[in-house]
C-alpha cells in the first residue's frame, strides 16, 4: 500500500509505459523500506509484463576492466529484450554507480560509470527501465539526467504511514491462530512514537512482535510492538504510560500488571 500521492505516480508511469511515450527510464529514490522495488512490481503487475532484476553488485569484478565489460554485456542483453514483455529493474544502482568497487582505483570507476552512462544513452527504448536507489543526493547530475523521470518515496505524511500500519496488521492478524485486533491501542502507540518506520522496516515488526508472542495473551502483541520502540519492558514506567494517554486497560495489556495494580500505583504517585 501506497501514499495517494506516490500511487497516482505509479498508475501514471504504467500509463506511460503503455502508451508508448518517449519516457522508458525511471528512477526512484527514497529511505530504505519506502516501497520503491514494490512499486516497480506493481507497474509490471499493472501492465502484465514480466520481471528482469539487475543485482548490479553480481557485475563488479576485481580485475581490472572486466567490471566494465559486464556493464556492457548487460545492456546488450537488455537490448535484446522482446518488446512489450518485460519490465527491467536497476535495484540500488548505487552499487555501481557510486565509488563502492574500488577506492584506490578512480581510474577504473571512471571507466565504468563513462561505460554505463554510455550504454544507458542508447539502450533501446521500448524496454522501460526502473532502478532504485537509497543514496540520490550522492548521484551525479550527468547521471540523473538520463534517467526521463525521478521518483520521491520520501513523501510519506505521519498519516499515511499509519494508515499503511493498520493495513499491515490486519493482513498479518489473519494468519495469527490466537491474536485479536485493537486498532485504537496499536495506533496510539504509533502516534506515540516521533518517527514512525517506513512501510519495509514496519512490517517486519509486526510480522516479529506477532510471531514471538505469548499465545495464551491474545493482545501479548501488541506488548511486543510497543517494546520494539521503548526498550525492556522489566523497566516499564506506568506513570509514563499513563501520561502518553493510554487508559488503565491499555497499560494492563502492554505491562501484565493488573489494571487493579495500575489504577492503585496511579493513585499513590
Amino acid at each position: 500500500m501506497l501514499p495517494d500521492i506516490i500511487e497516482e505516480d505509479v498508475i501514471g508511469i504504467a500509463r506511460a509505459i503503455s502508451n508508448k511515450s518517449d519516457l522508458s527510464k525511471f528512477l526512484f529514490y527514497g529511505a530504505p523500506g519506502s516501497g520503491k522495488t514494490e512499486s516497480a512490481y506493481q507497474i509490471a503487475r499493472i501492465l502484465a509484463r514480466d520481471i528482469l532484476i539487475v543485482d548490479f553488485e553480481q557485475l563488479v569484478d576485481s580485475r581490472l576492466g572486466e567490471t566494465a565489460k559486464n556493464v556492457a554485456l548487460l545492456f546488450d542483453e537488455v537490448n535484446h529484450l522482446p518488446y512489450n514483455k518485460v519490465i527491467v529493474i536497476f535495484d540500488e544502482i548505487d552499487s555501481l554507480v557510486l565509488d563502492r568497487i574500488n577506492q584506490n582505483d578512480l581510474r577504473e570507476m571512471g571507466r565504468v560509470t563513462s561505460v554505463f552512462l554510455k550504454e544507458l544513452d542508447r539502450v533501446n527504448e521500448h524496454i522501460p527501465i526502473i532502478a532504485t536507489t537509497n543514496l540520490y543526493d550522492n548521484f551525479d547530475k550527468a547521471l540523473l539526467r538520463r534517467f526521463d523521470a525521478t521518483v520521491s518515496f520520501d513523501r510519506y505524511s505521519k498519516e499515511d504511514l499509519i494508515k499503511i500500519s493498520d493495513s499491515l496488521l490486519v493482513a498479518l492478524l489473519k494468519k495469527a491462530q490466537n491474536a485479536k485486533q485493537d486498532m485504537r491501542l496499536f495506533n496510539k502507540i504509533l502516534k506515540n512514537l516521533d518517527s514512525i518506520p517506513y512501510p519495509g522496516e514496519i512490517k517486519q515488526i509486526i510480522k516479529t512482535s506477532i510471531a514471538f508472542s505469548d499465545e495464551s495473551s491474545e493482545y501479548d502483541y501488541l506488548r511486543k510492538f510497543y517494546y520494539s520502540f521503548y526498550g525492556n519492558s522489566d523497566s516499564i514506567d506506568i506513570q509514563q504510560l499513563s501520561e502518553r494517554g493510554f487508559t488503565t486497560r491499555e497499560i494492563e495489556i502492554l505491562s501484565r500488571i493488573p489494571k487493579s495494580s495500575v489504577s492503585r500505583k496511579l493513585r499513590d504517585q
